[in-house]
């Protein structure tokens, strides 16, 4: 299985709610991490030794779930049923629908803030190999519960968790140098071109283990 199978699973997708531009800017970023760095079971998916992901983009889930039917989550047949009345795969993912799905999202902003708990609770659970990833969008970090959890991971040294963020340059506000904004917080930033599946994997690298990460995949505007 390949990166352009998957792209073949996507155009199994329908309805009017794809978000293809949402979707397809994570292709590369979401399965450079199911295929090289989450550690997952597709026959456990609740495995309590597993990654942890949650996509906060939750609009455009098309790309996470074409991944998810390529990795053997669910079967490949549901794609062509997404966002159709019934379904399991709608506009948003729903953890109690979708195996594989770790949080139900869709409103902007409370990813993260989902992931930092998910973090401390696998602290307080004595689980120190599980990691916890979360795809946030460069337009995204304009709610204000976002930088709460950018204020907070640092303060706490969840050195377990990995903010992913898609710029594919859809802000409306200029967000200025993402390594003085985010370093400022405290955070371990690295810049990378989001569709490098090389620059992506190290950056992936979990680094101090007491200091979280963010990787600023850039997707030149324009660009999916």
């Amino acid at each position: 299985m390949t990166i352009e199978d998957v792209r073949e699973l996507m155009t199994l997708a329908t309805g009017d709610e794809k978000h293809d531009e949402s979707s397809t800017s994570t292709l590369d970023a979401l399965w450079v991490l199911y295929d090289r760095v989450l550690r997952t079971d597709p026959s456990d998916p609740l495995w309590e030794g597993r990654d942890r992901f949650v996509l906060s983009k939750g609009h455009g889930p098309v790309a996470l779930y074409a991944i998810l039917a390529a990795k053997g989550f669910f079967p490949r047949e549901w794609l062509g049923t997404s966002m159709r009345p019934g379904t399991r795969l709608g506009s948003h993912p729903d953890r109690r629908l979708v195996p594989g799905i770790e949080a139900s999202t869709g409103s902007l902003g409370h990813g993260l803030p989902m992931a930092v708990g998910m973090a401390l609770g696998l602290r307080a659970k004595g689980l120190d190999g599980p990691r916890v990833v979360v795809l946030v969008g460069d337009a995204e970090l304009n709610e204000g519960t976002s930088w709460e959890g950018v204020m907070l991971a640092p303060h706490l040294g969840l050195g377990n968790l990995t903010m992913l963020v898609i710029d594919n340059h859809s802000s409306s506000i200029e967000m200025g140098h993402w390594r003085d904004r985010l370093g400022s917080f405290g955070w371990n930033v690295r810049l990378v071109d989001g569709h490098d599946h090389g620059q992506l994997t190290a950056a992936f690298d979990v680094g101090d283990a007491a200091v979280p990460v963010a990787v600023i995949a850039d997707i030149p505007a324009g660009e999916w």
